[in-house]
């Protein structure tokens, strides 16, 4: 079942809210489902609900860069702990997720892996 993206941010604000990608949500399961909610509070921000992206802000995460075989699990791990260089698009380096932890990061990428998948990427 395909599921319209739109946050409080977005309706506020839609010029700067374009998510790049569309994504259709799985229902999820485990503890994909708390990663969904840490995701909402500490990700969302800058890549878009459901990691659709923000125009304006950061990348998609539901894109084919970010399968698995490109960007393992540990790839989201690392960037949430020491963030990343930017290195496949043009939004500048990622900083550190302050507070996260490996716990809820793992969780984030059950809930990210579980929508790709929904969307052909595995």
């Amino acid at each position: 079942m395909k599921h319209a993206i739109v946050c409080a941010w977005a309706l506020a604000s839609p010029a700067l809210a374009e998510p790049m990608v569309d994504v259709t949500l799985p229902r999820l399961t485990g503890d994909a489902i708390i990663g969904a909610k840490v995701f909402a509070a500490r990700c969302a921000t800058c890549h878009g609900e459901a990691g659709a992206g923000h125009s304006a802000k950061g990348p998609p995460l539901i894109h084919k860069i970010y399968e698995p075989s490109h960007h393992g699990d540990v790839a989201f791990l690392l960037a949430a702990e020491a963030g990343v260089r930017a290195h496949h698009w043009d939004f500048g380096n990622m900083p550190a997720v302050n507070g996260i932890t490996r716990g809820e990061v793992a969780m984030v990428v059950d809930y990210i892996r579980q929508v790709q998948r929904a969307n052909g990427i595995d």
